[in-house]
């Protein structure tokens, strides 16, 4: 078909046909080999997938340039559109594009998963704005619709943020390019030019730069290109483009259960994840009647094909011209709708007909009276009111051959307002718990002489099944003035009117009746403070004052969040210097132009089968059958291998205790019991749907109460430290000693690496096995291959590029997911790729532990630590896994700085009925040290001492010992405690200013806490502590080849190695290369794990070239003035050997058990500052002070990346991400122990709008540590920053503490982690 084409980076692209289900992500990647737009989640979550989409607006006839989520995209809704792909604006070869750059040479890219996804969405902004000036809030908000859980975001909007103002802080520093103050801004760079020459310098490349959007292809522009009717069949689904509305509503009475699609932002979910197997897309995206904005002065008639983001736009813009209440409340409910590329492509058509109970827009539609135009051939267009157009849940007004044709929304009229609300679990894209419009409107009645309510209308969403209006409440309050006595009486019908059921779905039962209290008080209030402002010259003004001064705070004082800024302070290195200068990852250049390769981007060979695993629905269940029959009649499908395929079933990282697959018994829901293969991933996923199990369903054990209630342990895996006497501390009688005791408890972490797991295995000549795997540890995947398919370990070989993310996630259990793809493989003799879902991803590879604790402490009057007696549970999951190692560090770090005389700690690891836990970042510390910082909390409540000066007392000191026996020696804790508050500006100064703040807002509270952290470096298994590495030189030009035995997974880890090999040999970093990761290259290397890579891999990398350095001296000596290039081809002429084998073992130590487990111990310390809605739980952090021990840092610039990263991602275990299960917490979950925070649009980890506002970072000065020699004196950075994230959870805590002292309530009470808004609310939830 001719008109089956679009426009791609340029180049005319002609479509297949009889794909309608496909989308623009498949094609992309699949058909056109341009792997750049990464497979993250696909439902839009994570930003991954962004590309940016051309096309014209029919209505308007202007040329739109937006940003898009690709995975959700239709690859037919872009016939006759120009996509760019992040490979179109620039290559490492021709040149990158200014963001491309600025973002590589900012350190915004780490694992590089992410950064195509941001750097589309920056160029797509910069396109869009058509040459207009760009702000950093702009920036930001541009921003949320994409992930990265690496960086913490302060450097993506650092590198970003010179696009914005007058661009003066370009990539080369110049404030206009070398061009005359005042020339336009290039539409395609973003950056100033003459537009006038034919190119135009970027201090590093050459751009492009011609007047007008040459890239643009002209023949798009054609109006009849996009009027052409289409009909393409499909055998899985056919595709509809209408040209007109006649011909949709003919289709419509044609095909009345056709879906019409238009963004497929929800149409796509259902058929993704739901399965929902839609036969025939009607797409109205060729339809000019439904594009229509029609802005009159009264009214505004949006079509319902507009984009959100159009709806925003306008709506932001009449905000402005009219001063409008009604506009700003639609323009700020859109801020938080989704991310922009969801909201470039959804439209208000689809957003409404769905009947969301949870859609942001419903409750203003809805109080704004707006009205739906919906249209049939038949009969004509009707019009229904908003607020009688939502009959039930996802139910609407619409009949099977109607379209809703368009919307008419009123402007407000004189003294009526209208107000917005949401609450999510975070901000930024995130679906709503609750969320309300509430309109009112004011007269003056004359025989009162006051002001009275004439009208009042008030929606909710997420407390029905449909959008429900308070019309009870709204009554109550029409024809009164707006006093105390008013709110408050409202705030009682309220309550009454609209209940929520103790198990509704989605839980949050308390939360949700309190935040819709708390929309009701905020939203009258508002229209309280709008009405005053709007008469206050008038003759007869509204008396604000009937309101208490406590209440009137709450519209008089808004928080505005400023563009985060961030500064990074550390010590220079010495001239000439290679190791410690902040060099820019090795990488960055080519993650940020798309071309780095990951395992799914890697040309699959000739005939390569996909793989989809066949998964168990229950949590713990006898298998009675498993018939693969109707699975294996679906097209497409080739095999499906089960327990019996395997022929050693039985393994296990530390004691074989799980099986490969499933035989008799199911453990936790997701469990595997085989694999599919198929020609396609889609075909390969149906089928393993449609393998049918039987089961005998068994009694699950969820939690960790649930396992000591039963017993269900792991005998013997959990140890125990000790030290002093515990009884006589607590047995002594006396007034002098505080003592106190309690539970905690820690919720887990899902590890929510950009990339999910993907592995593809070759087999080979001879038996042999080739597998490319993300992994931390392809030494594991070897030994699983090799054992379960009986095949020697010589003849696997495991590969490793990079990986996109990893935190511990894929040290063990990626191993399984690789090892299924090789039985497939071996059986077939054919290359299988198996790439997880994200869902089934988070759903079967484990997560960060749960813990609980039950303690008991002591400490005298005056706050110094006697005694602590604590024993710790761990929730394992269904097998041991890393559990008892984790369990382990968990006691090792519980005292975190503090000395204590006498210490009792035991560990117990439970085991339940879900998918196995498994190693994060902190590996069982952070979970210890949170249990030390409640105990302190307790105490120094009880004791009535402030908390900063008791963790100040209590602080170890040079010398001092720990309760395992581990003297310490070069201690930084003090010094960074000092230096933390020093760069915070003192911490009586900071408390005063919070508590001037306090005082004068009742609702809006500040709080501040200062946490420090000890993390211990080594792997406290002691055989894992050696690493090797293998230096090539080569003769011809004197280049350097290092292999490790190390994973890059963005931690820098081959930077830093090239760094240590550079200076060692003294040539510079560009000669020094490092290509993989292989176990054909570096035998039995221990897992990228333990924060230990860079000191043992770059110590290995220093033995190797050492050798090297010995061997090539006396061809130095002898020729002293030589280059280097010239005294290796001397040395090789002399048949020297060029290549040397280094090797690492850690001195000294001893393992869990001993004096010594680790190899030194670093610190930090975080001082953060929040801001807290105690009425919804809505919080901010305003400002982080970090300083770090990190010795001599290697590299300052990754080393600060590193910390940022980790102090997001703790701040997101502390504050945001909770994991859900169908457990007895939530019983509307149906199904028992399957996950329902599976995804982004579930599960919520941190955005750029949650970092601190101000972040600084501060590497310690002048502290070298003693026990690294070999790598320069530095400490190791990957996870001891983690637990410093936790300061915002205790600062919250701190407001909380501010708020329950005005309502007369002291002492110390429980805030279990993560303290999400809910918790945070109902903690605060003590005054109604």
């Amino acid at each position: 078909m001719r008109d089956l084409f679009c426009y791609v980076n340029g180049q005319r692209e002609l479509l297949p046909s009889g794909r309608g289900e496909c989308t623009l992500l498949e094609y992309l990647r699949d058909d056109l080999q341009l792997t750049g737009a990464k497979l993250g989640c696909g439902e839009g979550g994570c930003g991954a997938c962004t590309v940016m989409v051309s096309r014209r607006n029919l209505y308007t006839g202007e040329l739109e340039h937006r940003s898009i989520n690709a995975c959700l995209c239709p690859l037919y809704s872009v016939i006759g559109c120009h996509v760019v792909t992040v490979e179109g604006i620039g290559s490492t070869r021709k040149g990158l594009h200014p963001v491309q750059e600025r973002i590589a040479k900012a350190h915004g890219s780490q694992c590089g998963f992410c950064t195509p996804g941001f750097v589309m969405s920056m160029y797509a902004l910069l396109r869009s704005k058509n040459g207009e000036g760009i702000t950093e809030e702009e920036i930001e908000e541009n921003l949320a619709g994409n992930l990265c859980r690496c960086t913490g975001y302060r450097p993506i909007l650092d590198a970003f943020r010179a696009f914005a103002g007058a661009y003066t802080n370009g990539v080369d520093g110049n404030a206009c390019n070398g061009h005359e103050e005042g020339g336009t801004i290039c539409p395609t760079t973003g950056r100033r030019c003459d537009c006038g020459n034919s190119k135009v310098g970027n201090g590093v490349d050459r751009v492009v730069c011609i007047k007008g959007d040459v890239i643009t292809p002209p023949e798009m522009l054609s109006q009849e290109l996009h009027m052409a009717d289409l009909r393409i069949m499909g055998d899985v689904a056919s595709w509809y483009r209408p040209n007109s509305l006649e011909s949709l509503l003919k289709l419509k009475r044609e095909i009345p259960d056709g879906k019409i699609v238009a963004g497929n932002t929800e149409v796509g979910i259902e058929m993704k994840f739901k399965h929902a197997g839609y036969r025939d897309l009607i797409h109205i995206g060729g339809v000019k009647e439904l594009l229509r904005v029609d802005i009159g002065d009264d009214r505004v008639v949006f079509g319902s094909s507009v984009s959100l983001t159009t709806l925003m736009n306008v709506s932001r813009r009449l905000e402005k011209e009219r001063e409008s209440l009604l506009f700003k409340a639609f323009a700020e409910q859109l801020k938080w709708f989704a991310g922009p590329p969801i909201r470039n492509w959804a439209t208000i058509g689809g957003n409404v007909v769905t009947g969301s109970p949870i859609s942001d827009l419903n409750p203003l539609w809805i109080v704004s009276k707006s009205v739906f135009s919906v249209a049939s051939l038949e009969r004509g267009v009707r019009d229904v009111a908003a607020k009688d157009f939502f009959l039930g849940y996802r139910a609407v007004d619409l009949a099977p051959d109607e379209i809703l044709l368009h919307i008419t929304l009123p402007d407000s009229k004189p003294f009526e307002y209208v107000k917005e609300f949401k609450q999510a679990q975070r901000r930024d894209d995130d679906i709503a718990i609750v969320n309300c419009g509430i309109r009112v409107s004011f007269q003056h009645a004359a025989e009162k002489q006051a002001w009275v309510v004439e009208d009042c209308c008030i929606a909710y969403g997420g407390v029905a099944p449909v959008t429900a209006i308070a019309k009870k409440t709204a009554a109550y309050i029409i024809g009164k003035q707006l006093n105390m006595d008013t709110l408050n009486g409202a705030l009682r019908v309220l309550k009454d009117e609209l209940t929520i059921g103790d198990n509704a779905p989605g839980g949050r039962v308390g939360f949700r009746r309190s935040v819709m209290s708390s929309f009701l008080t905020k939203g009258l209030v508002h229209a309280a403070s709008a009405l005053k402002k709007d008469t206050s010259s008038m003759k007869c003004p509204y008396q604000s004052d009937v309101l208490d001064n406590d209440v009137r705070e709450l519209a008089e004082y808004q928080f505005t969040r400023h563009p985060s800024k961030g500064i990074q302070y550390f010590s220079q290195s010495g001239e000439g210097d290679i190791v410690g200068t902040p060099v820019q990852h090795a990488s960055a250049e080519l993650q940020a132009s798309g071309e780095a390769v990951y395992v799914d981007d890697i040309p699959k060979p000739v005939g390569t089968l996909h793989a989809a695993l066949v998964l168990s629905e229950k949590a713990h269940a006898y298998i009675k059958s498993i018939d693969c029959s109707e699975a294996m009649a679906l097209p497409g499908v080739v095999s499906v291998h089960l327990a019996g395929d395997v022929f050693d079933n039985n393994i296990g990282p530390v004691i074989q205790d799980e099986e490969l697959f499933a035989s008799n018994l199911v453990t936790f829901v997701g469990q595997p019991l085989g694999i599919v293969t198929a020609k396609t991933r889609a075909e390969a996923l149906n089928a393993a749907r449609a393998v049918k199990v039987m089961y005998d369903e068994l009694e699950p054990v969820l939690s960790i109460e649930d396992a000591i209630r039963c017993g269900s342990i792991f005998e013997g895996k959990g140890n125990s430290i000790s030290r002093g006497d515990i009884e006589k501390v607590f047995d002594a009688d006396s007034d002098d000693v505080v003592q106190v005791e309690g539970q905690v408890q820690l919720g887990g972490q899902e590890h929510f690496y950009l990339e999910p797991n993907a592995h593809l295995v070759m087999p080979t000549e001879s038996g042999e096995i080739l597998s490319y795997s993300s992994t931390q540890c392809p030494d594991k995947h070897q030994r699983y291959i090799s054992k379960c398919l009986n095949i020697p370990s010589h003849k696997v070989v495991v590969k490793t590029k990079r990986i996109g993310g990893g935190f511990g996630g894929k040290e063990t259990r990626a191993a399984f997911v690789n090892t299924a793809a090789a039985v497939a493989s071996y059986h077939l003799n054919k290359p299988v790729s198996l790439v997880l879902d994200r869902d089934t991803d988070m759903s079967i590879t484990g997560m960060r532990h749960p813990f609980m604790a039950r303690y008991k402490a002591a400490c005298t009057r005056d706050g110094k630590l006697l005694a602590v007696d604590v024993n710790l549970y761990s929730n394992a999951g269904n097998s041991l896994d890393l559990s008892a190692s984790v369990m382990d560090r968990a006691l090792l770090s519980l005292d975190n700085v503090y000395y204590i005389p006498h210490v009792r700690l035991n560990g117990t690891v439970c085991k339940t009925n879900l998918a196995s836990n498994t190693a994060f970042r902190g590996f069982g510390g952070p979970q210890g040290m949170a249990v030390m910082e409640n105990i302190l909390d307790k105490l120094s409540q009880k004791a009535s001492i402030d908390v900063h000066i008791m963790k100040s007392m209590n602080m170890y000191r040079e010398g001092d010992e720990t309760p395992y026996g581990m003297a310490l020696h070069g201690c930084q804790a003090r010094r960074c405690w000092e230096e933390a508050i020093q760069s915070a500006g003192g911490l009586d100064s900071r408390k005063k200013a919070i508590e001037e703040f306090n005082s004068t807002h009742k609702y809006t509270k500040r709080g501040i806490a200062v946490t420090p952290t000890k993390f211990g470096i080594s792997f406290t298994l002691k055989m894992l502590n050696q690493a090797g590495a293998l230096v090539h030189i080569y003769h011809g030009d004197g280049t350097i080849l290092v292999s490790h035995g190390g994973v890059e997974m963005g931690q820098g880890l081959h930077t830093k190695v090239c760094q240590i090999v550079a200076q060692a040999l003294s040539v510079p970093i560009e000669k020094v290369h490092i290509s993989e990761t292989s176990t054909d290259k570096v035998p039995n290397a221990s897992p990228t794990a333990a924060s230990a890579s860079s000191d043992m891999y770059g110590a290995a990398a220093a033995n190797a070239c050492a050798q090297l350095l010995e061997r090539l001296k006396p061809y130095k000596d002898m020729y002293p003035d030589a280059t280097f290039n010239d005294i290796v081809q001397k040395a090789y002429a002399d048949r020297v050997d060029l290549c040397a084998h280094g090797f690492y073992k850690t001195p000294q130590i001893t393992g869990f058990g001993g004096h010594r487990p680790f190899n030194y111990l670093t610190y930090g310390v975080a001082v953060t500052e929040v801001e807290l809605d105690t009425l919804t739980g809505n919080w901010h952090a305003l400002r982080s002070d970090i300083v770090m021990d990190v010795g001599q840092s290697l590299n300052p610039a990754i080393d600060i990346g590193q910390i940022e990263g980790a102090f997001v991602q703790g701040m997101g275990w502390s504050c945001l991400e909770e994991v859900v299960w169908g457990d007895a917490d939530h019983p509307w979950i149906a199904r028992k122990g399957s996950l329902f925070t599976s995804g982004p649009g579930t599960y919520k980890i941190p955005t750029a709008n949650d970092i601190p506002v101000d972040f600084r970072v501060s590497l310690l000065r002048n502290a070298p540590c003693e026990q690294t020699p070999l790598v320069h004196s530095s400490k190791a950075v990957g996870e001891p920053p983690f637990f410093l994230g936790t300061s915002v959870f205790w600062a919250l805590k701190d407001a909380i503490y501010a708020y329950r002292r005005d309502l007369g309530i002291r002492g110390w009470f429980n805030l279990d982690a993560p303290c999400t808004p809910e918790r945070l609310r109902m903690a605060c939830l003590l005054d109604q």
